[in-house]
C-alpha cells in the first residue's frame, strides 16, 4: 500500500511540473528575478546608509567628548593655578574618563568605517552582477521571442498545433457535408427524371378541384373500357346467349 502511494505521489509531482512547464514564461521568470536582484541590492543600500548614520552618531559623541576633554583640562589648570589641588585633581580624573571613551568610540567608528567598506564593496559587485543579469536576460527573452515565432510559423505552415488541427477538421467537415449535399442533389434530379416525383404530386394533399375531376372523368373512362371488353368476351363466348346473371337482373 505504502508503494502504491509512493507511486501515486510521484505520477502528481509529475503532472505538477508538467503543468508548471507549459505555464511557465521564461521572460516573465527572468523579469521576476532580476525584480528580486534589484530588491536585495536595495537591501544592501539601506544596511549602508544605516552603518553609515550609526557611525555619524558615534562621530557626533565622539566630538562632544573631545570638546569635553579640552574644558575638564583647561579646569584643571586653572584650578590649580588657584592652588586648588582637590579641584584639579577632580578635573584631571574626569579628563580621564573621558578620554577613555572617547578611545572606545573611536575604535566603534572604525569598525563601522569597515563594515560600511565592505557593504559598499559588496553592493558594488552586486551591482555589477544584477547589471549583467539585466544585459543577458533581454538576450534570452529576445532569443526566446524569436524561437517561439519560428515555431508559430513553422505550425501554421505544416498545419501542426491545435489551432491549425482545429481548422483542418473543420476543412474536412465542410468537404464531407459538400460531398452529401451534391450527392443529394443527384439523386433528386435522377428521381425528378424518372417522373417520381410527378406521380406522386397527383396524389398528394394539394390537388385542386379541377385536378381532382380530370383525374375521376379518367378512372370512370377506364373502368367503361374494361367493362366493355368484358362484355365483348362475355357475349363470344356464349354464342350469343345473355349471361344468367343478366336475366337474373332483369
Amino acid at each position: 500500500m505504502a508503494g502504491t502511494s509512493g507511486r501515486f505521489t510521484t505520477i502528481i509531482k509529475a503532472k505538477i511540473s508538467k503543468l508548471l512547464d507549459r505555464a511557465e514564461d521564461p521572460g516573465e521568470t527572468l523579469d521576476y528575478s532580476y525584480q528580486k536582484q534589484l530588491e536585495l541590492l536595495q537591501n544592501v543600500k539601506k544596511g549602508i546608509a544605516e552603518v553609515v548614520t550609526s557611525k555619524k552618531r558615534l562621530q557626533m559623541q565622539a566630538d562632544r567628548l573631545q570638546q569635553n576633554v579640552v574644558k575638564l583640562d583647561t579646569q584643571a589648570r586653572q584650578a590649580l593655578s588657584a592652588g586648588n589641588e582637590e579641584l584639579a585633581r577632580t578635573a584631571l580624573e574626569r579628563k580621564q574618563l573621558a578620554q577613555t571613551e572617547l578611545q572606545n568610540l573611536d575604535t566603534q567608528v572604525a569598525e563601522l568605517e569597515g563594515q560600511q567598506q565592505k557593504l559598499i564593496d559588496s553592493e558594488a559587485k552586486l551591482r555589477a552582477k544584477i547589471e549583467a543579469f539585466r544585459t543577458k536576460k533581454e538576450v534570452v527573452k529576445a532569443q526566446y521571442s524569436a524561437a517561439e515565432a519560428q515555431v508559430q510559423i513553422s505550425s501554421a505552415a505544416t498545419g501542426v498545433g491545435e489551432e491549425m488541427a482545429d481548422v483542418g477538421l473543420a476543412m474536412q467537415r465542410a468537404l464531407d457535408k459538400t460531398e452529401d449535399m451534391k450527392a443529394r442533389a443527384s439523386a433528386v434530379e435522377e428521381l425528378e427524371a424518372a417522373g417520381t416525383f410527378s406521380d406522386v404530386s397527383l396524389l398528394g394533399e394539394g390537388q385542386d378541384d379541377i385536378d381532382r375531376q380530370l383525374h375521376e372523368l379518367t378512372s370512370q373512362s377506364a373502368v367503361d373500357d374494361d367493362l366493355a371488353k368484358m362484355k365483348a368476351e362475355l357475349g363470344q363466348g356464349s354464342g350469343g346467349s345473355q349471361p344468367q346473371i343478366e336475366g337474373g337482373a332483369a
